[in-house]
C-alpha cells in the first residue's frame, strides 16, 4: 500500500504551486503519444522531477509533467506521462501520481493509453471505451496494510469504470462522428509485445484490447472512491494467425494520429461531465 505521508506531501507541494483545486476539477492521465491534448493545458506546468518522490519515466514518449488548464470553464489537472512495471517500478510508484490527484480532491479521472486491438472487429486508429478490465500483471497497489482513510480493505470491483461516464462518452463520440468502440482492457507487465499464443489466450479470457498500463492506476483510484473513465487508442491489431510487427515507433506514430480524435472528444466531453454532488452543494451553500 502507498505511503500516505508521501502522497500527502506531494499533494501539498502541488497545491502550494497551483493553488486550490476546484471541487469539480477533472483529472486525466495522458499515455503514449497522446501529448497533443496536453498542449492545450497552459495555466501551469510542474515537471515530475520538481515533485519530490515522483518517479521519472524512462520512456521517451512519456513527457513527465503535471499540467493545469481549462476546457471551457472546467478545471483540468493532467499527468502527462506515466511509469510502468517494465521500467522497474512497483505499484506504489506507478500509482503515486493518480493517488496525488485524488488527495488533491479530484473526484473524476480519465485514464488514457495506447493499446493493441484483440477484437477482430476493431480497426487500427479506433478509440475504445474501457468497460471492464483484466489485471494480468500479478501485482496490485493494494498490497500491504490498508489505509482506511482511502478505502476499505476488500473493495468491490463490479463497477470500476463508471457506466454513466461510458454512456456520456459514447453519446458524445457519436455526435462528433468519432468511431468509439467499447470493450475489456487487459494489462500485462511488458515490455515485450504479445506472442500469437498469448493473443489467443487473452481473447479467450474476454479481452478486447491489451496494453502495459492503466489497470493498476484504476485499482488505486477506485479504492479511493474516484469515478473513472478509460479510453484506449488502438495503435495496432493483434490477429494471432497474421500478427503484424508492432514497434514502439509505430505505436507512437499511430497514437499521435489517433490522439487528434481523442483530443477532440475530450474537449467536447469534459464540460459535460457531471459535477460531484458535494461540489454542487458547495456552490449553493
Amino acid at each position: 500500500m502507498q505511503n500516505i505521508g508521501k502522497v500527502q506531501e506531494c499533494a501539498r507541494l502541488v497545491r502550494d504551486r497551483l493553488g486550490a483545486v476546484e471541487p469539480e476539477a477533472v483529472g486525466i492521465v495522458l499515455g503514449t503519444g497522446l501529448g497533443g491534448f496536453a498542449e492545450t493545458l497552459t495555466d501551469a506546468r510542474i515537471p515530475y522531477d520538481e515533485i519530490p518522490g515522483f518517479p521519472a519515466s524512462t520512456v521517451a514518449s512519456h513527457a513527465g509533467a503535471l499540467l493545469q488548464g481549462r476546457v471551457t470553464d472546467r478545471q483540468v489537472l493532467a499527468l502527462s506521462g506515466r511509469v510502468h512495471i517494465y521500467e522497474g517500478y512497483d505499484p506504489r510508484d506507478i500509482c503515486l501520481g493518480v493517488r496525488t490527484l485524488a488527495a488533491l480532491g479530484v473526484k473524476t479521472v480519465i485514464l488514457t493509453n495506447a493499446a493493441g486491438a484483440l477484437d477482430p472487429r476493431f480497426c487500427v486508429g479506433d478509440l475504445m471505451c474501457i468497460s471492464d478490465h483484466l489485471n494480468w500483471t500479478g501485482r496490485t497497489p493494494l498490497a500491504g496494510p490498508n489505509r482506511d482513510e482511502w478505502g476499505c480493505r476488500f473493495p468491490d470491483m463490479r463497477q470500476v469504470w463508471s457506466p454513466e461516464l461510458i454512456a456520456l462518452t459514447m453519446e458524445t463520440a457519436l455526435s462528433l462522428g468519432i468511431r468509439l468502440e467499447k470493450g475489456v482492457y487487459l494489462q500485462t507487465p511488458g515490455p515485450q509485445m504479445e506472442t500469437p499464443a498469448e493473443t489467443r489466450a487473452y481473447r479467450m479470457l474476454g479481452a478486447d484490447a491489451v496494453g502495459m498500463s492503466t489497470v493498476l492506476e484504476a485499482i488505486a483510484l477506485h479504492h479511493m472512491g474516484v469515478k473513472l473513465l478509460g479510453i484506449s487508442c488502438l495503435t495496432n491489431k493483434n490477429l494471432p494467425d497474421c500478427m503484424e510487427e508492432a514497434s514502439l515507433e509505430t505505436v507512437i506514430a499511430r497514437a499521435t494520429e489517433t490522439g487528434g480524435r481523442l483530443s477532440r472528444l475530450l474537449r467536447a466531453l469534459i464540460p459535460k461531465i457531471p459535477e460531484p454532488e458535494d461540489a454542487h452543494a458547495g456552490k449553493n451553500a
